[in-house]
């Protein structure tokens, strides 16, 4: 579903990723989180390494309450130790300070960096801390988010949504106005090597404060962006671009239209080339018109599905079961209120932030859901890697 709140026309379908069955968008006003532009806002998709910032969330929590101090040591275990890139290359056995675990989030998107953390703030488990992260969404509103580990490595059922992702990045402005600068980080200095933020946009889009960078295979290049202009403060997400690059033109034309709505001036000099007037039709409006499309074509493709099966009935209620959305998990053979897990395998996946893509292998485990988590659903598609 595409709602817009200001007036785009809709020329031909994009060819690019933006407005492919990964995408997703949204842009809210930072301030009250009114939301001035949606595209398959509530629909799942995988967080990939945007998965750091709710690691970063319990970290300032933490810190706020007095639990840890920036200078806290942690020791790096064998597991954490062995995560694939991006990493900073710690090896078991070595300590960083919290500071420096935060710094290699928010810029180098340090995998091992994330799993000691998490590992030392869910009290030497990073599945626990995992819980930890999916109750913490649950309590910030974000009831269609669940985490699997602190990194956002692949893991079929960790999936989140545009809105809530928007949200979470609400949240770390307001609740920690105090630490949210570590998002705009440019590059940090770790044992006489510099690590430089992967956010394009702190440089190339005037306003940019933050915040993170995320790329699984199966996401697309994701991002959380946030910028003000003229006392007006924006937060957006964008999932499912092509490449880092175009994930980054989109952003910055939501973001220009986000500021259009809000009656702030448009700045030419940093306006993507894809957005400009003349030439080829807006990136935004084409990826309007094949996400639009997209979800008229599933809606008929769901029609013809309940037309040709019978209809399930509930023993609780004697009532039609509604049709399950393309992107939920496929029909068991008993209803259930909870939907059970994905049968676990190994899965082929490419992460990475910086375009610089590191194909792994691994195999995905789940933590275990406590009985105040309710699992949401699981896109239905297997993950696959690219050749």
């Amino acid at each position: 579903m595409v709602c817009f709140g200001f007036g785009i026309a809709a020329p031909a379908p994009a060819r690019a990723q933006i407005g492919g069955d990964r995408y997703a968008a949204i842009v809210a006003d930072a301030q009250n989180g009114s939301v001035l532009m949606a595209a398959n806002a509530d629909e799942h998709r995988y967080p990939a390494s945007l998965t750091k910032m709710m690691t970063v969330y319990m970290a300032f929590e933490a810190l706020r309450d007095g639990r840890i101090s920036l200078s806290s040591p942690i020791r790096v275990s064998a597991d954490a130790a062995s995560m694939p890139p991006s990493r900073l290359g710690l090896a078991a056995g070595m300590t960083l300070t919290v500071e420096e675990a935060i710094l290699a989030l928010v810029t180098k998107s340090a995998n091992d960096a994330a799993a000691a953390l998490g590992e030392f703030l869910g009290g030497g488990s990073e599945y626990r801390f995992a819980q930890m992260m999916t109750m913490k969404a649950r309590a910030l509103g974000m009831t269609r988010t669940a985490f699997r580990n602190a990194s956002g490595l692949p893991d079929l059922d960790q999936v989140t949504t545009a809105r809530d992702m928007a949200l979470l990045g609400r949240r770390l402005m307001h609740d920690f106005p105090d630490r949210f600068s570590y998002f705009s980080t440019p590059h940090f200095v770790f044992r006489g090597r510099t690590h430089w933020n992967h956010n394009r946009l702190l440089n190339e889009y005037d306003g940019t404060d933050g915040i993170k960078t995320g790329y699984v295979n199966d996401s697309g290049f994701n991002l959380v962006a946030s910028a003000q202009r003229d006392g007006v403060r924006l937060v957006a997400a964008v999932f499912g671009g092509r490449t880092g690059r175009e994930r980054d033109r989109h952003m910055m034309a939501i973001l220009d239209r986000g500021f259009s709505a809000m009656g702030v001036a448009p700045r030419d000099d940093d306006r993507p080339v894809m957005v400009r007037g003349g030439g080829s039709p807006g990136l935004l409006a084409r990826a309007a018109q094949a996400a639009t499309i997209r979800a008229a074509a599933a809606r008929a493709a769901t029609a013809r599905m309940a037309a040709t099966r019978p209809t399930l009935r509930l023993a609780a209620t004697n009532r039609a079961a509604p049709a399950r959305s393309a992107i939920a998990v496929a029909p068991r053979a008993k209803a259930s209120a909870r939907p059970g897990p994905v049968p676990r395998r190994t899965v082929r996946i490419e992460q990475g932030d910086a375009g610089g893509r590191t194909t792994i292998a691994r195999g995905t485990r789940a933590a275990p859901l406590g009985a105040a988590q309710a699992a949401p659903a699981v896109p239905a598609k297997a993950a696959k890697a690219r050749r």
